[in-house]
């Protein structure tokens, strides 16, 4: 008898599961102008997760969530015209923005194995898991999307490109915007320096003898620093590096905070001991000191660069408008798109936002 009710409550169990899991099945809408694409609750369920993470928000009202569906149907429809084109992105593309994202995180340039081995050191997880928790998608996910996004962005580009080309500030927005910012244009202390690193690898003893040789060569003038600069490469890196007196910069030297300051008051052209840490040896030259001040709108924002405030100002504006033309343009071509012929809803206006309504 017990064995009757303990397959009777199984069965029940599972039934239900089967109904839980029909819901996330349920169709929401079907994009069809180049190919039959459904849109699940599913899909819809881990689009939001993926914005309530990226954005730190704990949840969306149904509102919200119908917007996001609308924006999903909006991007296939967008990908799927641009396909019908035979406009494409291939995986290497996508892989090197991918890696052009996680370059600008790291602060220097890294392979996707690199920056897997700072993910794990730095948080002790794996990179799929690290994209999960901050992103809500996996890598190989994670990837499809940007795909999608590239393409969609390829498409407009293209469509609207004569409208984007001509948008561009006046020389009167140029001023006006650096009037009302003036207080915001300034440039740190800077110091110029000529930095050499050398990696320990896997022979610490023949790298200290390399940079020691290195930094006498420095001290007693039988190397230049066009020379070390010139044969810089597999064993050692030596180039000019702009430091401003800030933490920031302190942490990217890996020094403190008050080392810096005391590099600050160090005199040009003075050649510092060897430094070792735990992965190389390093000394530096000062080669040039920089006051700070207020930056006018014909300075350079940087010092030995050849962008102006001018320059920058009008690129950042130029920036922004382009992008609120792009919001604009895909505005128009998803409404040319959302026809009966290309997508429709699966469910009625009341099912919908009941389907819509689950809780975290």
């Amino acid at each position: 008898m017990k064995k009757l009710v303990l397959a009777a409550t199984l069965a029940i169990s599972m039934a239900f599961g089967a109904f839980a899991l029909s819901d996330d099945l349920q169709p929401l809408a079907v994009v069809k102008l180049n190919k039959t694409e459904t849109i699940t609750l599913k899909q819809l369920k881990n689009r939001v997760e993926t914005y309530q993470k990226q954005n730190n928000i704990a949840s969306f009202t149904v509102e919200q969530k119908k917007e996001i569906l609308d924006a999903m149907i909006d991007e296939k429809l967008v990908v799927q015209a641009a396909q019908k084109e035979g406009m494409n992105i291939t995986d290497t593309q996508v892989n090197q923005y991918f890696l052009q994202n996680v370059s600008q995180q790291v602060g220097r340039s890294v392979t996707e194995a690199e920056f897997s081995e700072i993910v794990k050191k730095e948080t002790n997880l794996s990179l799929d898991d690290f994209m999960k928790q901050q992103v809500g998608m996996g890598v190989s996910d994670y990837k499809a999307y940007l795909k999608n996004q590239l393409i969609a962005q390829q498409y407009v580009i293209e469509k609207k490109k004569g409208e984007l080309t001509k948008v561009s500030p006046t020389d009167e927005d140029i001023r006006k915007f650096y009037d009302l910012n003036k207080a915001s244009f300034v440039q740190n202390d800077m110091v110029k320096l000529f930095l050499v690193v050398v990696p320990k690898g896997s022979n610490q003893e023949g790298a200290k003898i390399k940079a020691e040789a290195l930094l006498n060569g420095i001290k007693n003038k039988s190397l230049s620093v066009d020379k070390i600069k010139a044969d810089s490469g597999k064993d050692y890196q030596g180039g000019d590096l702009l430091i401003g007196k800030t933490p920031q910069h302190a942490q990217q030297l890996g020094i403190s905070y008050d080392d810096l300051l005391d590099l600050f008051k160090k005199d040009l052209n003075y050649i510092s001991t060897l430094n070792e840490t735990s992965t190389d040896y390093q000394f530096y030259v000062v080669r040039q000191k920089y006051a700070a001040k207020m930056l006018t709108i014909s300075d350079l924002v940087q010092p030995e660069t050849t962008i102006t405030v001018y320059d920058y100002i009008k690129q950042n504006l130029t920036n922004q408008m382009q992008s609120q033309a792009l919001v604009s343009a895909v505005q128009d071509i998803t409404k040319s798109l959302r026809t009966p012929s290309n997508f429709e809803y699966k469910q009625k206006e009341e099912k919908l936002k009941k389907l819509l309504s689950w809780e975290k």
